[in-house]
């Protein structure tokens, strides 16, 4: 079993930047791909960002040039750094982890998740 365990959220302005972190533990052997997915009120959970143990990334449109996901596999931590935040970013970010080596993380691979991080961008 993996746990997530996510930090870094919180309330920033448009236009800011918020870097998220996620340090995993537990049977982290059996991992390969980690992401970012956010879930907007009243909307589908939907992955912002993956990338696997050797380094592939994948990005959603919505994000690309904004935001940039990054691992550091000796820590067993992924990071998402976010730039020029707008407030359609606002969200739960939630920590994610497949035994599978796809950047582009399907919630059915989706091992383990963790608690969630509020992400709210004000206007």
């Amino acid at each position: 079993q993996v746990q997530l365990v996510e930090s870094g959220g919180g309330l920033v302005q448009a236009g800011g930047s918020l870097r998220l972190t996620c340090a995993a533990s537990g049977s982290i052997f059996v991992i390969n791909a980690m992401g970012w997915y956010r879930q907007a009120p009243g909307k589908q959970r939907e992955l912002v960002a993956g990338i696997t143990s050797a380094g592939s990334t994948n990005y959603a449109d919505s994000v690309k040039g904004r935001f940039t996901i990054s691992r550091d596999n000796a820590k067993n931590t992924v990071y998402l750094q976010m730039n020029s935040l707008k407030p359609e970013d606002t969200a739960v970010y939630y920590c994610a982890a497949s035994t599978r080596a796809i950047a582009t993380m399907d919630t059915g691979n989706v091992a383990s998740w963790g608690q969630g991080t509020q992400v709210t961008v004000s206007s």
